[in-house]
């Protein structure tokens, strides 16, 4: 029986594909975050056919072409750390709660680091959009959340998930008041709320990079111990795993990307929740590869995003966090409906 379990744990369950036929399905997949990165570079105002990006990269000179690609290019780079970020935390996210609609914003990140820019903005503060303002309110949020919903026991995923409930909407309503009341602050948050990779300081990649990389280092140094949670907390505990410290560390590395990306782009709705369900139809419940192929698909599908929302208005462009929203609503009828399916 423990056999069974372990290997129920690890996610290898009868039908789950081959580790050979997963690194290939891994390889395709950066093939298309490949393409995705250079239709980035490629399309916008002016289109840049590709081969004129290639040679950009290769052997950068002084044309025009080479001048729209480099400003392209912290775009590029911001959409490939912001998908990777939001996609596995969701994953991760989704295997603490053991709950397959959990979104990364559950423990009031979001939320957090809105009120944070919000109160920035209310006392004066220069730069009220910087990641430095932003990353402490969605760390305090997750702080409380945690604290209100460990209680006097352990933390437990019900718990957790109605005290991300409840402070997400203390929050909103402090939100709501203080931007209807102050119009100037409305006005420089709500620029910063829909989320966009466009008109953002190259130097945000730099200020966030650390976050996302301890953040992913950390998720995947977990995946073991979240195949064992989901088989429940006795039996996690039984197979040997730290129950506490896998939910806690778990909630570190969510709290590390999903801060960061907001931190640096905005909130970005879907992509935290639609990306794991995409991979799990290929990988299984193995966070062992759930979590690598979220890496790759997460930016695959955000620039993907971003694109569509340059063509489709151009020579405007949509925000990528509504392009998000269209493309991430469908895909969570689909997976309500194959959960009532699978009842």
């Amino acid at each position: 029986m423990t056999s069974t379990a372990t290997r129920t744990a690890a996610g290898l369950t009868p039908g789950r594909r081959p580790a050979s036929q997963l690194a290939l399905g891994l390889l395709v997949a950066a093939g298309i975050l490949g393409v995705s990165c250079l239709l980035s570079l490629a399309v916008g105002t002016k289109y840049v056919p590709p081969v004129d990006v290639w040679n950009a990269l290769v052997d950068p000179g002084n044309s025009y072409a080479d001048t729209v690609i480099a400003s392209r290019i912290p775009r590029t780079l911001l959409g490939l750390l912001v998908g990777a970020a939001l996609a596995v935390a969701g994953g991760i996210m989704q295997g603490l709660t053991r709950n397959p609609l959990a979104d990364p914003g559950l423990f009031g990140v979001n939320t957090g680091a809105a009120a944070a820019i919000v109160t920035a903005a209310a006392l004066g503060w220069g730069g009220a959009t910087s990641v430095w303002v932003a990353l402490p309110g969605a760390f305090a949020a997750v702080v409380v959340v945690y604290l209100v919903g460990s209680g006097r026991g352990p933390a437990m995923p019900v718990r957790l998930v109605l005290a991300g409930v409840v402070v997400s909407a203390l929050l909103t309503a402090y939100i709501q008041s203080v931007t209807l009341s102050l119009p100037a602050v409305f006005d420089a948050y709500r620029f910063w709320v829909i989320g966009s990779l466009a008109g953002r300081n190259p130097h945000l990649i730099v200020e966030v990079l650390p976050f996302i990389v301890v953040g992913l280092v950390l998720a995947l140094a977990l995946s073991g111990s979240l195949n064992a949670l989901a088989l429940g907390d006795d039996t996690a505990l039984a197979l040997g795993a730290h129950v506490g410290r896998t939910r806690l560390l778990g909630a570190v590395a969510t709290t590390l990307l999903c801060a960061a990306a907001t931190a640096a782009v905005g909130p970005i709705s879907f992509v935290g929740l639609a990306v794991p369900h995409i991979v799990r139809s290929v990988t299984g419940a193995d966070h062992r590869w759930l979590l690598p192929y979220c890496v790759v698909v997460g930016p695959a599908l955000l620039l993907t995003a971003d694109i569509v929302g340059r063509i489709l208005v151009s020579p405007a462009e949509l925000m990528v966090g509504v392009v998000t929203a269209f493309i991430g609503g469908p895909i969570l009828v689909l997976a309500v409906r194959r959960m009532r399916a699978s009842a």
